[in-house]
Protein backbone atom coordinates (compact mmCIF):
# COMPACT_ATOMS: atom_id res chain seq x y z
CA UNK A 1 0.00 0.00 0.00
CA UNK A 2 2.55 2.28 1.07
CA UNK A 3 4.49 1.73 -2.17
CA UNK A 4 1.39 2.00 -4.60
CA UNK A 5 0.90 5.52 -2.70
CA UNK A 6 4.77 6.92 -2.94
CA UNK A 7 4.18 5.97 -6.83
CA UNK A 8 0.73 7.04 -7.49
CA UNK A 9 -0.67 9.80 -5.41
CA UNK A 10 2.48 11.35 -3.45
CA UNK A 11 3.68 13.49 -6.15
CA UNK A 12 -0.16 15.01 -7.23
CA UNK A 13 -0.49 15.53 -3.76
CA UNK A 14 2.23 17.97 -3.29
CA UNK A 15 1.92 19.39 -6.40
CA UNK A 16 -1.75 20.23 -5.42
CA UNK A 17 -0.67 21.66 -2.09
CA UNK A 18 2.35 23.98 -3.38
CA UNK A 19 -0.11 25.19 -6.14
CA UNK A 20 -2.92 25.94 -3.42
CA UNK A 21 -0.46 27.84 -1.11
CA UNK A 22 0.93 29.34 -3.76
CA UNK A 23 -1.82 31.04 -5.18
CA UNK A 24 -3.62 31.56 -1.80
CA UNK A 25 -1.02 33.41 -0.28
CA UNK A 26 -0.80 36.66 -2.74
CA UNK A 27 -4.84 35.67 -2.87
CA UNK A 28 -4.98 37.22 1.05
CA UNK A 29 -3.58 40.57 -0.02
CA UNK A 30 -5.54 41.03 -3.18
CA UNK A 31 -9.12 40.28 -1.15
CA UNK A 32 -8.11 42.62 1.63
CA UNK A 33 -7.57 45.19 -1.35
CA UNK A 34 -10.96 44.27 -3.04
CA UNK A 35 -9.27 43.59 -5.95
CA UNK A 36 -10.05 39.23 -5.78
CA UNK A 37 -11.48 39.58 -9.59
CA UNK A 38 -7.91 40.51 -10.48
CA UNK A 39 -7.16 36.95 -9.13
CA UNK A 40 -9.84 35.19 -11.52
CA UNK A 41 -8.04 37.93 -14.38
CA UNK A 42 -5.19 36.60 -13.78
CA UNK A 43 -5.77 32.71 -14.03
CA UNK A 44 -7.63 33.28 -17.27
CA UNK A 45 -5.69 35.77 -18.67
CA UNK A 46 -2.06 33.51 -18.49
CA UNK A 47 -3.44 30.90 -21.55
CA UNK A 48 -2.91 33.71 -23.89
CA UNK A 49 0.19 34.14 -22.78
CA UNK A 50 1.35 30.71 -22.66
CA UNK A 51 -0.56 29.79 -25.89
CA UNK A 52 1.88 32.91 -27.56
CA UNK A 53 4.86 31.92 -25.73
CA UNK A 54 4.54 28.39 -27.10
CA UNK A 55 3.63 29.38 -30.34
CA UNK A 56 6.89 31.52 -30.42
CA UNK A 57 9.21 28.94 -29.31
CA UNK A 58 7.84 25.57 -30.11
CA UNK A 59 8.11 24.20 -26.83
CA UNK A 60 6.35 24.20 -23.10
CA UNK A 61 9.58 25.23 -21.49
CA UNK A 62 9.24 27.15 -17.70
CA UNK A 63 10.73 30.07 -18.86
CA UNK A 64 9.12 31.14 -21.50
CA UNK A 65 5.85 30.20 -19.95
CA UNK A 66 6.42 32.58 -17.01
CA UNK A 67 7.35 35.56 -19.49
CA UNK A 68 4.36 35.05 -21.56
CA UNK A 69 2.12 34.77 -18.94
CA UNK A 70 3.34 37.51 -16.84
CA UNK A 71 3.15 39.56 -20.61
CA UNK A 72 -0.17 38.70 -20.58
CA UNK A 73 -1.49 39.68 -16.98
CA UNK A 74 1.13 43.32 -17.37
CA UNK A 75 -1.22 43.58 -20.58
CA UNK A 76 -4.38 42.45 -19.18
CA UNK A 77 -4.09 45.15 -15.88
CA UNK A 78 -3.07 48.00 -18.17
CA UNK A 79 -6.20 46.78 -20.45
CA UNK A 80 -8.54 47.16 -17.43
CA UNK A 81 -7.24 50.31 -16.40
CA UNK A 82 -7.52 51.97 -20.16
CA UNK A 83 -11.68 50.62 -19.95
CA UNK A 84 -11.86 52.35 -16.79
CA UNK A 85 -10.88 55.38 -17.53
CA UNK A 86 -11.84 55.74 -21.41
CA UNK A 87 -14.84 53.83 -20.73
CA UNK A 88 -15.84 55.38 -16.97
CA UNK A 89 -16.92 52.20 -15.76
CA UNK A 90 -16.43 50.29 -12.75
CA UNK A 91 -13.25 48.49 -12.31
CA UNK A 92 -15.50 44.99 -11.82
CA UNK A 93 -16.89 45.22 -15.13
CA UNK A 94 -13.43 46.30 -16.98
CA UNK A 95 -12.04 43.24 -14.90
CA UNK A 96 -14.74 40.71 -15.80
CA UNK A 97 -14.37 42.63 -19.96
CA UNK A 98 -10.80 41.66 -19.92
CA UNK A 99 -10.32 38.09 -18.44
CA UNK A 100 -13.01 37.17 -20.43
CA UNK A 101 -12.21 38.55 -23.88
CA UNK A 102 -8.45 36.91 -23.66
CA UNK A 103 -9.39 33.95 -22.29
CA UNK A 104 -11.46 33.40 -25.43
CA UNK A 105 -8.47 34.74 -27.74
CA UNK A 106 -6.64 32.44 -25.95
CA UNK A 107 -8.96 29.29 -26.34
CA UNK A 108 -8.95 30.37 -30.21
CA UNK A 109 -5.01 30.52 -30.46
CA UNK A 110 -5.27 27.19 -29.25
CA UNK A 111 -8.06 26.03 -31.69
CA UNK A 112 -5.92 27.30 -34.60
CA UNK A 113 -2.52 26.08 -33.31
CA UNK A 114 -1.00 22.76 -33.51
CA UNK A 115 -0.51 21.51 -30.41
CA UNK A 116 -0.85 17.65 -31.09
CA UNK A 117 2.91 17.29 -30.17
CA UNK A 118 2.35 18.36 -26.78
CA UNK A 119 -0.31 18.42 -23.73
CA UNK A 120 -2.19 21.26 -24.16
CA UNK A 121 -5.57 21.80 -25.12
CA UNK A 122 -8.35 23.60 -24.01
CA UNK A 123 -9.36 20.94 -21.50
CA UNK A 124 -6.00 21.10 -20.03
CA UNK A 125 -6.17 24.31 -19.96
CA UNK A 126 -9.47 23.81 -17.51
CA UNK A 127 -8.85 20.73 -15.65
CA UNK A 128 -4.89 20.38 -15.66
CA UNK A 129 -3.03 16.64 -15.45
CA UNK A 130 -2.88 16.67 -12.30
CA UNK A 131 -4.24 12.86 -12.04
CA UNK A 132 -1.19 12.14 -14.80
CA UNK A 133 1.71 13.03 -12.59
CA UNK A 134 2.49 9.85 -11.15
CA UNK A 135 6.37 8.97 -9.96
CA UNK A 136 6.69 5.71 -11.88
CA UNK A 137 9.80 4.35 -10.56
CA UNK A 138 9.18 5.31 -6.90
CA UNK A 139 9.47 1.98 -4.95
CA UNK A 140 8.07 3.25 -1.90
CA UNK A 141 9.36 5.62 1.06
CA UNK A 142 12.39 4.52 0.46
CA UNK A 143 12.85 6.48 -3.00
CA UNK A 144 12.79 9.55 -1.18
CA UNK A 145 16.33 9.01 -0.90
CA UNK A 146 17.26 7.56 -3.67
CA UNK A 147 18.61 9.89 -6.10
CA UNK A 148 18.20 8.19 -9.75
CA UNK A 149 14.03 7.80 -8.27
CA UNK A 150 14.77 11.45 -7.40
CA UNK A 151 15.86 12.50 -10.89
CA UNK A 152 12.22 10.84 -12.36
CA UNK A 153 10.15 12.95 -10.06
CA UNK A 154 7.84 14.92 -12.19
CA UNK A 155 9.15 18.10 -13.47
CA UNK A 156 6.21 20.35 -11.82
CA UNK A 157 6.91 18.96 -8.54
CA UNK A 158 10.26 21.45 -8.25
CA UNK A 159 8.73 23.69 -10.34
CA UNK A 160 5.79 24.33 -7.64
CA UNK A 161 8.04 23.31 -5.13
CA UNK A 162 10.43 26.48 -5.81
CA UNK A 163 7.31 29.37 -6.98
CA UNK A 164 6.00 28.37 -3.52
CA UNK A 165 8.82 29.02 -1.49
CA UNK A 166 10.09 31.91 -3.28
CA UNK A 167 6.44 33.36 -2.97
CA UNK A 168 6.57 32.20 1.05
CA UNK A 169 10.15 34.19 1.47
CA UNK A 170 8.66 37.76 -0.05
CA UNK A 171 5.85 37.64 1.72
CA UNK A 172 8.19 37.10 4.73
CA UNK A 173 10.54 39.91 3.42
CA UNK A 174 7.79 42.30 2.34
CA UNK A 175 5.51 42.06 5.17
CA UNK A 176 5.21 45.70 6.63
CA UNK A 177 5.00 47.23 3.27
CA UNK A 178 2.50 44.62 1.95
CA UNK A 179 0.53 45.33 5.20
CA UNK A 180 0.89 48.69 5.28
CA UNK A 181 -0.30 49.71 2.10
CA UNK A 182 -2.67 47.19 2.00
CA UNK A 183 -4.76 48.82 5.04
CA UNK A 184 -3.52 52.19 4.87
CA UNK A 185 -1.77 53.07 1.11
CA UNK A 186 -2.07 56.37 2.29
CA UNK A 187 -0.09 56.20 4.82
CA UNK A 188 2.38 53.96 3.70
CA UNK A 189 2.95 56.82 0.65
CA UNK A 190 4.00 59.25 3.15
CA UNK A 191 6.29 56.45 4.83
CA UNK A 192 7.58 56.82 1.50
CA UNK A 193 6.39 53.14 0.21
CA UNK A 194 6.47 53.06 -3.62
CA UNK A 195 2.53 51.81 -3.05
CA UNK A 196 1.83 51.69 -7.03
CA UNK A 197 5.00 49.70 -7.76
CA UNK A 198 4.09 46.98 -5.00
CA UNK A 199 0.82 47.03 -6.17
CA UNK A 200 2.36 45.89 -9.15
CA UNK A 201 4.70 43.71 -8.01
CA UNK A 202 1.38 42.10 -6.11
CA UNK A 203 0.43 41.40 -9.59
CA UNK A 204 2.83 40.19 -11.00
CA UNK A 205 3.28 37.46 -8.18
CA UNK A 206 0.08 36.33 -8.50
CA UNK A 207 0.54 36.12 -12.62
CA UNK A 208 3.69 33.78 -11.43
CA UNK A 209 1.80 31.78 -8.80
CA UNK A 210 -0.85 31.04 -11.74
CA UNK A 211 1.40 30.02 -14.41
CA UNK A 212 3.56 27.85 -12.06
CA UNK A 213 0.36 25.79 -11.08
CA UNK A 214 -1.97 26.20 -14.67
CA UNK A 215 0.17 23.55 -16.44
CA UNK A 216 -0.49 20.84 -13.40
CA UNK A 217 -3.58 21.68 -12.30
CA UNK A 218 -5.14 23.92 -14.61
CA UNK A 219 -7.38 27.34 -14.13
CA UNK A 220 -10.18 25.88 -12.05
CA UNK A 221 -7.43 25.31 -9.19
CA UNK A 222 -5.70 28.31 -9.90
CA UNK A 223 -9.21 30.42 -9.61
CA UNK A 224 -10.28 28.43 -6.62
CA UNK A 225 -7.09 29.28 -4.94
CA UNK A 226 -6.92 32.52 -5.13
CA UNK A 227 -10.01 33.19 -3.70
CA UNK A 228 -11.51 30.61 -1.39
CA UNK A 229 -8.79 29.41 1.28
CA UNK A 230 -8.16 33.56 1.98
CA UNK A 231 -12.10 34.49 1.98
CA UNK A 232 -12.50 31.26 4.65
CA UNK A 233 -9.51 32.41 6.25
CA UNK A 234 -10.67 36.58 6.42
CA UNK A 235 -13.93 34.91 8.57
CA UNK A 236 -11.85 33.28 10.83
CA UNK A 237 -9.64 36.16 12.37
CA UNK A 238 -9.15 40.27 12.39
CA UNK A 239 -5.68 40.10 12.50
CA UNK A 240 -3.61 39.95 8.96
CA UNK A 241 -1.05 36.93 10.62
CA UNK A 242 -3.69 34.28 11.64
CA UNK A 243 -5.51 35.31 8.03
CA UNK A 244 -2.33 33.97 6.52
CA UNK A 245 -2.16 31.41 8.16
CA UNK A 246 -5.46 30.41 8.12
CA UNK A 247 -5.74 30.61 4.42
CA UNK A 248 -2.74 27.99 4.13
CA UNK A 249 -4.33 25.53 5.87
CA UNK A 250 -7.68 25.76 4.42
CA UNK A 251 -5.27 25.52 1.12
CA UNK A 252 -4.37 21.94 2.66
CA UNK A 253 -6.98 20.65 3.83
CA UNK A 254 -8.68 21.40 -0.13
CA UNK A 255 -5.64 19.77 -1.69
CA UNK A 256 -5.86 16.59 0.36
CA UNK A 257 -9.37 16.39 1.17
CA UNK A 258 -10.35 17.24 -2.64
CA UNK A 259 -7.78 14.57 -4.24
CA UNK A 260 -8.83 12.12 -1.66
CA UNK A 261 -12.50 12.55 -2.94
CA UNK A 262 -11.91 12.52 -6.41
CA UNK A 263 -10.16 8.94 -6.88
CA UNK A 264 -12.22 7.42 -4.13
CA UNK A 265 -15.71 9.62 -3.33
CA UNK A 266 -17.42 7.89 -6.23
CA UNK A 267 -16.25 4.40 -5.25
CA UNK A 268 -17.24 4.71 -1.58
CA UNK A 269 -20.70 5.44 -3.36
CA UNK A 270 -20.67 2.89 -5.51
CA UNK A 271 -19.38 4.54 -8.90
CA UNK A 272 -17.03 3.05 -11.45
CA UNK A 273 -14.96 5.87 -12.43
CA UNK A 274 -13.50 8.83 -10.41
CA UNK A 275 -13.98 12.39 -11.04
CA UNK A 276 -11.06 15.33 -11.87
CA UNK A 277 -8.95 15.83 -9.14
CA UNK A 278 -9.81 19.87 -10.06
CA UNK A 279 -12.85 19.61 -9.63
CA UNK A 280 -13.49 18.48 -6.68
CA UNK A 281 -10.01 20.43 -4.83
CA UNK A 282 -12.17 23.68 -6.33
CA UNK A 283 -15.39 22.31 -4.68
CA UNK A 284 -14.15 21.34 -1.71
CA UNK A 285 -12.37 24.76 -1.22
CA UNK A 286 -15.97 26.36 -2.33
CA UNK A 287 -17.87 24.30 0.77
CA UNK A 288 -15.03 25.78 2.78
CA UNK A 289 -15.73 28.86 2.47
CA UNK A 290 -19.50 28.36 2.78
CA UNK A 291 -18.98 26.75 6.40
CA UNK A 292 -17.11 29.72 7.18
CA UNK A 293 -19.68 31.75 6.11
CA UNK A 294 -21.83 30.14 8.41
CA UNK A 295 -19.72 29.10 11.37
CA UNK A 296 -17.01 31.23 11.45
CA UNK A 297 -16.74 34.05 14.37
CA UNK A 298 -16.10 36.90 12.01
CA UNK A 299 -18.79 35.96 9.46
CA UNK A 300 -20.72 39.22 9.98
CA UNK A 301 -17.72 41.06 8.66
CA UNK A 302 -18.07 40.26 5.29
CA UNK A 303 -17.98 43.57 3.27
CA UNK A 304 -17.33 45.22 6.45
CA UNK A 305 -13.86 47.78 6.19
CA UNK A 306 -10.87 46.71 6.70
CA UNK A 307 -8.98 46.60 10.30
CA UNK A 308 -5.99 46.17 10.90
CA UNK A 309 -4.39 44.69 14.26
Amino acid sequence: MGSEFVQISLAPLLIGIFAAIACALPGNFLILRRQALIGDAISHVVLPGIVVAFLLTGALSTWPMMLGAAGAAIFSVVLIETIKRLGRIEPGAAMGVTFTALFAAGVLLLEQSDTSGVHLDVEHALYGNLESLIWLTADGWGSLIDPSALADLPPELGRMAVVTLVIVVLTIVFWRPLKLSTFDEGFAGTLGIPTSLLSFALVITAAVAAVAAFDAVGSIIVIAMFICPPAAARLMTNRLEAQILWSVVFATISAILGYVLAGYGPLWIGSDNAVSAAGMIATVSGVILGLACVFAPHRSRIGAPRQAE
